[in-house]
């Protein structure tokens, strides 16, 4: 059967793609070499969250006490943590399983891999070839888990991620390296547990994309949750002969060397860009990424591609809008490009990292004169009663137009509250129009509007 397109992999760019192109009329049919929904679904965003969830009850559960409750006794059971986790995962998946069938997209189990213009060969498990035929062909295959050259992953002590949100019992102790928003969720996460975490950044913060701000106040929350914190320093080698790891770790004071049970290489995440035909085809790519225009067409006709296989961040979010916008051009409608400065970025950690747009560091940079209005929770009525008073709301402004140059969140689900400010910097709006837009009270959200009256010299509860 030939097809209008054809996707490549199944995570939240390609499925995304597949269904906004069967709802535009384009015969569809996505190749899927393990598990639909992809990374994020299966073994990424979705899972790790549930985790994440576990971990916050269990706190919430500790400091019972805190809000006049007496609970005698709480025990973590870890395997019950992962069941439910994979529980969670399993049924996303299902759901992605309906989604196709409802859109009368086809599903070709096996790996796929471009051998001519509109023709993909698909080799399922059992090593059985077929060939697809389609006009236009996306390329969503997504990333992995970085392995480091001097450290080895072998799944059982040096993990990634992937494993690390299924291991068969809980480590005693973990060494984590990388703080981005992958090593940072993990850290809580084992550390709220009951597991001794390290965490070893080569750069001098942790959350290194984050405003410097953020990332200082997060290092102070997560050390006083008692992960041990080393920045400026690196991994040199482990040492996994005996029962578990030794990590020599070298930093600005010299050394060390920390011995646990499992090592998580949490430095990032590398491009699937082996074995689907890129070097047949003539694609070009640059540092192991797909290069392609502002509606992710390569430089090779009728083949696109989008999510973490090409420049920038590699988001789900941002996959799934890429998707969207390359199946809208290849449908002769006329999407416009995606403002790549306007993209959320979120650490589910506990409390929360949210951000989008400018740093206080890059605006400067950038040239712009700025005012800068911030707003703890410490003063908000409703983080009081939540106890959830750490963090704060950081907003950029353009001093001489009034733009909302970027946001910085930290504090109790901030990630639900980016969203206002990506909507508000889409519709340009001002530091004046935030403040005159009456926000709920007693509610988190009503910081945006009292960091954007102190940038402005008009706040009320400070």
């Amino acid at each position: 059967m030939s097809y209008d397109l054809i996707v490549i992999g199944s995570g939240p760019g390609g499925y995304v793609a597949a269904i906004r192109a069967s709802q535009l009329g384009l015969k569809t049919a996505v190749i899927e070499k393990e598990s639909l929904g992809g990374i994020c679904l299966n073994w990424g965003c979705i899972p790790t969250k549930a985790l994440l969830k576990s971990a916050q009850v269990y706190d919430y559960v500790k400091h019972a006490g805190d809000y006049g409750l007496k609970i005698k006794e709480c025990e973590v059971e870890f395997e019950k943590i992962i069941a439910r986790s994979r529980e969670v995962a399993g049924g996303m998946s299902k759901g992605v399983q309906f989604l196709m069938k409802k859109n009368n997209i086809d599903v070709i189990m096996g790996s796929g891999k471009i051998v001519a213009k509109g023709k993909v060969e698909v080799t399922a498990a059992d090593g059985s070839k077929k060939n697809v035929d389609g006009k236009n062909i996306i390329i969503a295959t997504g990333g992995r888990s970085r392995v480091l050259p001097n450290i080895a992953q072998d799944g059982k002590k040096i993990i990634g991620y992937r494993e690390a949100m299924s291991l068969p019992k809980q480590p005693k102790s973990m060494v984590v390296i990388g703080s981005g928003a992958i090593g940072t969720e993990f850290s809580y996460f084992y550390n709220s547990i009951g597991t001794k975490v390290t965490m070893v950044e080569y750069l001098p913060n942790v959350l290194p994309v984050e405003d410097e701000e953020v990332s200082k106040t997060m290092e102070k929350i997560l050390k006083k949750q008692g992960i041990e914190i080393l920045t400026d320093a690196s991994v040199e080698k482990v040492d996994t002969s005996g029962s578990g790891c030794k990590v020599l770790i070298k930093t600005k004071k010299g050394d060390q060397t920390v011995e646990c049970d499992i090592v998580l290489s949490a430095a990032g995440v590398v491009a699937n860009i082996e074995n689907i035909g890129l070097e047949t085809m003539g694609i070009k790519t640059d540092k192991g990424k797909v290069l392609v225009n502002e509606f992710m067409q390569t430089n090779v006709p009728g083949i696109y591609a989008i999510g973490d296989v090409i420049p920038g961040p590699a988001l789900a979010h941002l996959a799934s809008h890429e998707g969207i916008v390359c199946v809208e051009k290849i449908a002769g409608k006329n999407p416009h490009p995606i403002d790549y400065t306007n993209i959320p970025g979120c650490t589910y950690c506990w409390p929360e990292v949210a951000s989008v747009g400018y740093t206080e560091k890059s605006a400067k940079e950038a040239g712009y004169e700025i005012k800068v209005g911030k707003f703890p929770f410490s003063a908000s009525g409703k983080a009081s009663a939540a106890g959830a008073k750490d963090g704060f709301v950081k907003l950029i402004f353009d001093a001489k137009y009034g733009e909302l140059l970027g946001a910085h969140m930290v504090g109790a689900n901030v990630t639900e509250m980016i969203a206002e400010i990506v909507v508000l910097r889409k519709l340009e709006t001002t530091g004046h129009e935030i403040i005159s837009a009456i926000h709920p009270h007693p509610t988190m959200s009503e910081a945006v509007m009292e960091a954007a009256a102190q940038a402005y010299g008009e706040v009320i509860h400070l």
